[in-house]
């Protein structure tokens, strides 16, 4: 089976997330790394995507001369990665999608509400996938539990609690910091510091694993280090459409959690409970049981759990390949529709414009709230309500 062919923005050398994707997307060699924009910098773009094995005249200088040269061209990418600063999201996604390439976009998708029900209508009329990189979403035993969830396992649900809190921004020397002064600056960063940051993994999380979506929230938010315009820490309550309760703490000023993302499902017959920093176990409840450890690949597993186990039982799982197993969904996505006909079930998990949206919906709403003392409000997009 011939590979798709694969471009990336952004994501240059020394950066953060761009090794995650380009290991992600290579893993099963579904994708094949031929095209690139890397750096705002044009010819450090350039010279560094050529040292990755780019062709020259796909090594680009920049996201617009991308788009010319790769819409140009017979054998054009079949996915495009959008992994810029957060304010660029928008536009590169939206230029994109409307020359008719599919984009995975990375968190946040956009910075306005308007802006993500604009690329939302825009993935639909013209067919294109708009992708969005929840990519924790991706780990075997987040699809393990949202399948437990689907199949009854827990009955109706009635609580879940998320967590994304770690420390790492909690010295107040850091205030010049430059890696760490322009995400609580609104004029970089938006509404929102912490929530828009680590808050809304942990909210789709928790979506995506209930099965339902935050219609109504209420938000305590706080900078701890007084110097911050925006919060370093949050507290939200939340209603979902299916009718359960949510909390979700987020924070970075959590000394002595590391990286902190984790999940409890509490439903009528059982709960669950996963951290992200132990991605191997699965901790099953059953009410009048015994408590049960469920290992990432073990037999008897759901098929979306054993679709996304890639390495034997025992040994460790990690972040690429919880990514791997989101371009995996896509690289499934655009074969079957190339081929007309219905994709893999188990693969149709990659996360959507729709909850790009949603996460910046409730952004807004955590930031309205806490500015009004924790005042209840509407946590869904205005297309949604």
């Amino acid at each position: 089976m011939a590979k798709l062919k694969w471009g990336m923005i952004g994501g240059g050398e020394g950066s953060q997330i761009g090794p995650a994707h380009r290991l992600g997307a290579g893993l099963d060699g579904a994708f094949e790394f031929t095209a690139g924009a890397l750096d705002h910098r044009a010819d450090a773009g350039r010279a560094y995507g050529q040292r990755l094995g780019l062709a020259t005249d796909r090594a680009y200088g920049d996201w617009r001369e991308m788009l010319a040269g790769e819409t140009a061209r017979d054998d054009r990418v079949d996915l495009v990665t959008v992994a810029t600063p957060n304010a660029t999201h928008f536009e590169i996604t939206k230029a994109f999608l409307e020359a008719g390439f599919h984009v995975l976009c990375e968190k946040p998708m956009t910075m306005t509400v308007e802006e993500g029900e604009e690329i939302v209508r825009l993935s639909e009329t013209t067919g294109r996938i708009c992708a969005v990189n929840y990519g924790y979403s991706g780990y075997s035993l987040v699809r393990h539990m949202k399948a437990m969830v689907a199949r009854g396992d827990l009955g109706d649900i009635r609580l879940v609690k998320a967590e994304f809190a770690h420390g790492h921004h909690a010295d107040a020397a850091d205030a010049d910091n430059p890696r760490v002064r322009w995400r609580y600056d609104p004029a970089q960063a938006g509404v929102s510091a912490q929530f828009a940051d680590c808050g809304i993994h942990a909210l789709h999380m928790a979506s995506f694993v209930i099965g339902q979506e935050a219609t109504r929230l209420s938000a305590d938010t706080v900078s701890c280090i007084s110097s911050r315009q925006l919060e370093d820490d949050a507290m939200v309550n939340l209603r979902f459409d299916g009718g359960a309760v949510g909390r979700l703490w987020t924070s970075s000023v959590a000394l002595g959690r590391q990286h902190g993302l984790t999940l409890q499902v509490f439903g009528e017959k059982g709960g669950l409970r996963w951290a992200q920093e132990h991605p191997n176990q699965l901790y099953w409840m059953p009410l009048n049981g015994r408590l049960e450890v469920i290992e990432r690949g073990a037999g008897g597993l759901s098929p979306e759990a054993d679709r996304t186990s890639r390495v034997t039982v025992g040994h460790a799982e990690g972040m690429p390949l919880a990514f791997a197993n989101i371009y995996a969904d896509l690289a499934e996505a655009i074969r079957a529709g190339k081929e007309g006909r219905m994709m893999d079930p188990a693969a149709d998990l990659y996360p959507r414009a729709s909850d790009g949206l949603r996460s910046m919906a409730a952004v807004f709403a955590v930031a309205e709230s806490g500015k009004a003392e924790g005042v209840w409000v509407d946590a869904r997009p205005p297309m949604y309500r």
